[in-house]
């Protein structure tokens, strides 16, 4: 709390006054970043790509969030529905682009291409071998059209 109370120039008594608990602090801190991604994949020249690689850092983020939250186990359960209700259709917009363009398999949902890149953001934390960001560029060439790889759905 020190360090944002520094960060935003602010006294300590204006902070706990927006926000009374951690929890509400954490809250606002996650809409803000969900805000950010569905702001982010409206940009008319945002890929899947980029859009996905801002994703990663966000669910990096995520994970201290639950942390944090870790006393209100259905408030941070709440949350994280939330940013699946409002970044699953922006996740499928830019993959349904690629999938035109086809430039993207077409048997990829974009909840399973979200929750895939999310268990890849999970090796990140504490392991300074592992690159999340290397592993998604990975999965991501894998789904091209061009990787002469397809699973038959079933």
């Amino acid at each position: 709390m020190r360090e944002i109370v520094r960060e935003a120039g602010t006294g300590t008594g204006t902070i706990y006054r927006h926000f009374p608990t951690r929890a509400d602090l954490v809250v606002a801190v996650f809409e803000h970043q969900v805000d950010s991604l569905v702001a982010a994949g409206d940009v008319d020249d945002c890929s899947l790509h980029e859009w996905i690689q801002q994703f990663a850092d966000f669910l990096v983020t995520k994970h201290g969030l639950a942390d944090a939250m870790a006393s209100d186990r259905a408030g941070f359960e709440r949350l994280h529905s939330e940013f699946v209700v409002r970044l699953e259709p922006v996740c499928a917009r830019l993959l349904r682009a690629e999938v035109d363009a086809k430039r993207m398999r077409e048997d990829v949902r974009p909840l399973e291409l979200m929750r895939a890149v999310g268990n890849l953001c999970i090796g990140d934390r504490g392991d300074d071998s592992y690159d999340a960001r290397r592993m998604i560029d990975v999965l991501l060439v894998g789904l091209a059209t061009g990787s002469g790889r397809t699973r038959a759905h079933g």
